[in-house]
This record gives structure tokens, sequence and C-alpha cells, in this order.
């Protein structure tokens, strides 16, 4: 937790500028405060017509979040806590896409006995395909490249 400020505090903060920032753009949608943990909470914007706020890949949500963070810290400038932002279930349904993903390519590596390199994308979506190969049995992964580069490796386990 951030020195001397709650999490509720700052997603307090960061729910009163989502809502200014969908009313402004006359769009309906309601905010919801999930905590996820004691250090992290995800603001949930849920309504129709919000494909604008998520924009193509989520390139828009991410800028969101990070906008979002920065309001909140200007609001309280000691360190924040984790500050998650999702429209319109977008994230969860992007996990869920690429969980099948990944399982899909772990078959495959499974079955040719070779590695397989990914397409480069976000530390978002690199935690969701670690996390499902960690449930998964025969196979490991690991995170190569920089920057806007940076992809996974699915490999098959050593014995």
């Amino acid at each position: 937790m951030a020195e001397g400020v709650t999490l509720e505090e700052q997603a307090a903060v960061a729910k009163e500028f989502l809502e200014g920032l969908v009313n402004t753009m006359d769009l309906e949608a309601t905010v919801v405060v999930r905590p996820i943990d004691e250090d992290t909470v995800e603001l949930a914007v849920d309504g129709e017509g919000l494909g604008m706020l998520v924009g193509p890949r989520g390139t828009t949500l991410a800028a969101l979040q990070d906008i979002t963070r920065t309001v909140v810290q200007g609001k309280y400038p000691t360190k924040t806590d984790r500050i998650l932002v999702d429209v319109a279930r977008y994230r969860e349904r992007r996990a869920e896409a690429l969980t099948r993903f990944t399982k899909e390519q772990v078959a495959e590596v499974l079955a040719s006995g070779e590695e397989r390199a990914l397409e480069p994308m976000s530390p978002a979506d690199r935690k969701v395909v670690h996390d499902a190969v960690n449930d998964l049995e025969g196979v490991t992964t690991r995170s190569e490249g920089e920057d806007a580069n940076r992809h996974i490796v699915i490999s098959p386990a050593s014995n």
C-alpha cells in the first residue's frame, strides 16, 4: 500500500476520473471498483458502445490505464498501488482467448517436440501465457527479446 494512502482512496480517485471521462464523452457506462488483492484494484467500466475506449488490440485501454494511474499519482504523489482498468470485460475476454490459444500451441509443441516462438505481446498478455503454461505439464516458457519485440518461447520440458 502507498504510504499513508489506502487502496480505497486511490480507487476512489481513479473511479471519479473514469466516470468524468465517460460522462464527458457522452457514453453510457458504469464504473465499478473490484478489489483483486491487498495491493491491487481493478476499475471495471461497463456499458454499450465502449469500443473506442478499448481500441485496436487494447492499445487505447492500455493508454487509459496509464492515464488513470497518472491521475491517481497526481493526487497522491507517493508510490501508488496497482490500479488496473478494464473496459467491457476486454481483459477478461482477452485472457480467455489467450489461454485457449496457448493450449493449442502447447499441444503442437508436445506433438512436434520442437519449441515455438510466439508473436511479440504486451507484458499483461505474456503473463497470461506464462500462467496458462504453468498449469500444464510437459512444457516451459521463457521470454526473449527487448521492448516491443519481447515474446514468449514455449519449449518441451527437460526430463
